[in-house]
């Protein structure tokens, strides 16, 4: 039983290893390193969508990263493997899409919100301050009226 138990675990380290990534060389260049993190800190894993390519360790992360290295290593520049990677997957994989017609809301969609607390809080306090309307002046016969029921009760 003791044998079984350490090949089941023997099977499930080297299966583990064999679907780790690839290790990268960082050492043989590290000025393309410090580029490739520069660049895929500004690009949104697709997988974990919280997360910069440059965080993340998803598979599609890693792929996304390994070409973002490829293009600079063919001497793209910054910008142009954003521009790449855009056309590829849309403005979701930028943290900071550029401004345009289609991303507007993104822009000011929380100045527009803030705005609308805003308002709303202004409102709400305006309503609490203005005067009370002045209470029914009661007539001389419900006057006496209450004065009798409050003579009752002491």
């Amino acid at each position: 039983m003791r044998g079984l138990l350490v090949i089941i675990a023997s099977l499930l380290m080297a299966a583990q290893a064999a679907t780790a990534a690839p290790a990268v060389d960082l050492a043989s260049d590290a000025v393309l390193e410090a580029r490739v993190n520069e660049v895929s800190a500004e690009l949104r894993c697709m997988v974990c969508q919280n997360q910069s390519l440059a965080d993340s360790h998803a598979e599609l992360a890693l792929d996304l990263k390994n070409q973002v290295r490829e293009q600079l290593r063919a001497g793209r520049s910054a910008d142009e493997v954003v521009a790449f990677m855009t056309e590829r997957y849309g403005d979701f994989v930028r943290y900071r899409p550029a401004l345009k017609a289609s991303t507007l809301l993104l822009w000011l969609g929380p100045l527009l919100l803030l705005a609308a607390a805003s308002f709303a809080l202004w409102r709400r306090l305006r309503e609490n301050t203005r005067p009370e309307e002045q209470e029914e002046v009661l007539s001389p016969e419900r006057q006496a009226q209450a004065a009798s029921l409050l003579a009752k009760d002491t």
